[in-house]
């Protein structure tokens, strides 16, 4: 306690000299940092979006739009996703939104594409959905280490990395778009009031459209900014250029204030050795003095207005939780599961633990084989031990422990435990579930079973005047799929093989290899002229009538919100009928498709799995298949790693060999030790 009084205390002093601010660049301040003494342990009690900031960064943003002469939607969000505000300029019958990666031209066939709202008479309005999945954007990705935009999610999610870039592999977050859904069992949802404990879902998932910045406070995230402008909720397929990207413009401005720090902003950290981007744009590129900008409260109605949104907001400016108090959701553990690990745990709205570590659900089916509480606890223990040993990959300064989220589940994917390094950024949170839930269930011997039992995915065709079901896509088309790409007629059937998600990954790709523009996609992916961020495959289409069906709600179409669980969801074709239709939590949140995740065996038989995610897909690889290891140690061999034999680094698809994990080189700060992950 006291050294985490001492970082506040030091963080506070330099917020007095501008150097734990919010960091709005300074023309020669660029090789500062502006965040000395903040890297987890600035946040506090009173730190947090006030009622007069939210209106402060509304009345920026307004500013900037109504200088470009364009009407725009704006979403403020509180750290942990509580919607704070949402505001549309204009018409709501002026604002239709489009989903493509393909402005202007042909999209591409299948997914989420070419999705077209509003439809008339009645406009149906998407814009506030994806303002606010903007906005979620920027706070989840962001940490006191890291600062995040949605234009980085572009960078990191694209068929190759960097985008563009033939010849090389998909980006490091391939697929955390379709994390933080509403449909997902983990997710938190506005209950009327708000603001409350999180994290809360988003209606689109994370964003790769530019428009979407995290905000700080006394160099600590407390929220974000998310715009919509030009009518195209996309991404940016070319980064080598600079785009003068009228949402991300008006977004940039809202931020001045609460810009996030420079030292900490996404294009001061690599990946792969290459520089991350943030903005294509700056302060000085504005059209509107956001210093100056009139005071939101002046605003007439000819302007805009805030607006309610099914689910998410009232139309009434709220102030945002601090993130870290048990109000947030999430809150130190206090030593209680975790002690001398500084470990933060989820808590409901009345400081309930959510995740405690507890036994596996599944003895009847595994007896005396199921996990026990103190092996969940050991796992995530050990998991919690190498985290902190670990050097993070992309947060500053240099040299940093890895924040990261770490999610235990049984084999029919029920939480058993979930507890998070100190300022892990959010996203990981949710995405850790899903990489555990993937990794159990691809390793299963009952997932070909349970795909053949999930409705069709259905794909919208819409207009100006209708929407409706254009395709219907058997998820169990995906196994013929993969058991042909394999050569294997019982895969996903027999439980032979360990698949961790970067396995799962390789399957899931656009290119198989990775990367190899010149080769077919992978059995879990969306071919040639199908593919694209909004169009992944398997992942998508087990979710896609959960997504689908709260987009519609949210839109005031009249159909009724997702209940938690984001497969087996049935759509109609006519829409007028959905709902659940397979039990169970096995694919609770849906499925994940980047690294992170091992399978947990003992005596070679499946119990379970743990999934990682926050500070580099390798760190998490690695923090998932020690701490397994680890803990197996420490419980004298009780549970472990998959056999070497079953991993799925064992199997040659089309001549080529799948991955296991992929550990980084000499990982931790206090040793030079390397191959760490060698012979384990």
């Amino acid at each position: 306690m006291k050294n985490k009084a001492l970082a506040t205390l030091l963080c506070a002093a330099a917020a007095v000299l501008a150097a734990c601010s919010g960091g709005d660049p300074v023309a020669g301040t660029e090789g500062t940092d502006p965040t000395a003494g903040c890297s987890g342990s600035c946040l506090g009690s009173t730190t947090s979006l006030t009622i007069a900031d939210v209106q402060k960064v509304l009345g920026q943003g307004i500013a900037e739009a109504q200088a470009r002469g364009v009407n725009a939607t704006f979403a403020v969000v509180d750290r942990v996703g509580n919607v704070l505000a949402v505001y549309r300029m204009g018409a709501a019958n002026t604002r239709s939104v489009t989903i493509t990666t393909t402005p202007g031209s042909a999209s591409v066939s299948g997914g989420l594409e070419g999705i077209r709202l509003p439809v008339t008479p009645a406009p149906v309005n998407i814009d506030h959905a994806a303002a606010i999945a903007k906005a979620i954007t920027g706070a989840y990705l962001s940490s006191e280490g890291n600062a995040f935009s949605s234009r980085t999610a572009s960078q990191i999610v694209q068929e190759h990395f960097n985008p563009r870039e033939d010849f090389q592999p998909a980006g490091p977050l391939f697929g955390v778009q379709f994390s933080q859904l509403a449909c997902s069992d983990l997710m938190r949802a506005f209950d009327g009031v708000g603001p409350s404990a999180g994290p809360q879902r988003s209606p689109l998932g994370l964003s790769a459209d530019p428009g979407g910045f995290p905000l700080y406070k006394s160099g600590t995230v407390v929220g974000g900014v998310g715009v919509i402008a030009d009518g195209f909720y996309t991404i940016d397929k070319d980064i080598a250029d600079s785009d003068d990207d009228v949402d991300e413009a008006i977004a940039y401005a809202a931020t001045f204030g609460f810009a996030a720090p420079v030292d900490r902003r996404g294009d001061r950290i690599t990946a792969d050795g290459k520089t991350l981007r943030f903005s294509d744009v700056d302060f000085d590129q504005l059209r509107a003095n956001a210093a100056s900008a009139p005071p939101f409260t002046g605003l007439g109605p000819a302007i805009g207005a805030l607006i309610a949104v099914p689910g998410y907001f009232d139309g009434v400016v709220k102030s945002g939780t601090s993130f870290g108090d048990a109000a947030s959701g999430i809150r130190s553990d206090g030593d209680v599961d975790f002690p001398g690990r500084d470990a933060f745990v989820l808590v409901d709205a009345a400081n309930t633990l959510r995740y405690s570590p507890r036994a596996g659900t599944d003895g009847a089916l595994l007896g005396s084989a199921v996990l026990t509480q103190s092996e969940v606890r050991e796992i995530l223990q050990a998991a919690l031990d190498v985290a902190n040993r670990a050097r993070a990959q992309i947060r500053r300064p240099l040299g940093s422990q890895a924040r990261v989220t770490i999610s235990v589940v049984d084999t029919q994917g029920e939480i058993l435990g979930i507890a998070r390094t100190r300022d892990a950024p959010v996203f990981g949170t949710d995405v850790s579930l899903q990489k555990a839930r993937t990794a159990a269930f691809m390793s299963s011997s009952t997932a070909a079973a349970l795909l053949a039992t999930l409705p069709d995915a259905k794909y919208l065709a819409t207009s100006d005047t209708s929407v409706g079901v254009t395709r219907a896509i058997a998820i169990s088309s995906y196994v013929t799929s993969l058991r042909s790409f394999l050569n294997d007629g019982n895969a996903l059937a027999d439980g032979r093989i360990a698949y961790t998600d970067r396995a799962n990954g390789n399957l899931s790709r656009p290119f198989f290899p990775d990367g190899i523009d010149t080769a077919g996609a992978g059995p879990l992916s969306k071919p040639a002229g199908e593919w694209s961020p909004f169009s992944t495959g398997l992942q998508l289409d087990v979710t896609i009538n959960a997504i689908l069906q709260h987009v519609l709600f949210v839109a005031g179409a009249g159909v009724p919100d997702v209940t938690p669980g984001c497969a087996g969801v049935a759509l109609a074709d006519d829409l007028s009928s959905v709902g659940q239709t397979v039990a169970g939590v096995r694919l609770g949140n849906g499925l994940q498709i980047f690294p992170g995740s091992v399978p947990i065996y003992r005596n070679g038989t499946l119990i379970g799995a743990i999934g990682v995610s926050g500070d580099g897909v390798d760190q998490d690889d690695m923090i998932a298949f020690l701490g397994v290891h680890n803990a197996g140690q420490t419980l004298g061999g009780a549970l472990g790693n998959a056999p070497a034999d079953r991993r799925a680094d064992t199997v040659i698809a089309q001549g080529v060999r799948l991955r296991y994990v992929q550990c980084p080189q000499a990982p931790f700060i206090d040793s030079s030790d390397d191959n760490v992950c060698d012979g384990k």
